[in-house]
């Protein structure tokens, strides 16, 4: 059975994307770094919580060792984990920008350069899909340290993808506002006035889902999408078009 690894993998999208790779085949390894209750549930499923955070490069170190000893080298990592800390560029703390840059950005190069040397020893088919944000592309207020994290994120895509072609393909996904509870709550969408004002710039008027963008996951872990390196795959119902 092939493996993969899903970073931010027992909640929300990523809990989404784990499930759909289940479906797939892979055995799955969804890593989190504090919801045990969400880890419990996971394992219900049939999925394989680990326990980690990737911003320190020593827990995932060890924690890839275990997985490798374990289940194999992967075909497939998912790197999604991430963290939000909103902050005015003035109020921002050195700990709040640090915190977000070394999850988002540092941890998806901690995690790629542990994992790489067994996933460059299995055979078939081999992706790393980098799960972006559209704040990458487009700023916003108060998100400073998130949007730089995105964007780093976007063209450590683009260096992996040129250094790893043609062994493993590595591409982004970014889902644009889906329906988590998360979001809704963040958002204020359980108020329909509030919703509607939210969604005004979303040409196709409505949030995405988390199963919408797990379609877009096996898109790009399948053969269909075999010519696609460096790309960005974006899933927003048209609200970054321009």
């Amino acid at each position: 059975m092939r493996t993969a690894v899903v970073s931010g993998g027992t909640r929300g999208i990523g809990l989404a994307f784990s499930r759909r790779l289940k479906r797939l085949g892979y055995q799955v390894v969804a890593l989190y770094r504090h919801d045990k209750t969400a880890a419990d549930a996971a394992a219900t499923a049939g999925l394989v919580p680990v326990q980690v955070d990737v911003a320190d490069p020593v827990a995932v170190d060890a924690a890839v060792h275990d997985i490798v000893r374990i289940y194999g080298g992967p075909s497939v990592l998912v790197n999604n984990a991430g963290v939000n800390v909103d902050r005015p560029v003035l109020a921002m703390s050195v700990e709040d920008w640090r915190r977000v840059l070394d999850t988002n950005l540092s941890g998806v190069f901690y995690l790629t350069r542990a994992l790489l040397p067994a996933m460059l020893a299995t055979t078939g088919d081999r992706v790393i899909v980098n799960v972006g944000a559209t704040t990458g592309i487009r700023p916003r207020r108060d998100g400073a340290n998130y949007c730089a994290s995105k964007a780093g994120l976007l063209q450590l895509t683009k260096c992996l993808a040129l250094e790893l072609a043609p062994q493993v393909r590595v591409n982004s996904l970014i889902p644009g506002n889906t329906e988590t509870d998360e979001l809704v709550a963040r958002f204020g969408l359980d108020d329909p006035a509030g919703r509607a004002k939210f969604l005004a710039d979303v040409p196709q008027g409505r949030l995405g889902t988390t199963e919408q963008v797990a379609d877009a996951l096996e898109f790009l872990v399948g053969p269909g999408s075999a010519q696609m390196t460096g790309q960005k795959l974006i899933v927003d119902g048209g609200q970054f078009m321009w």
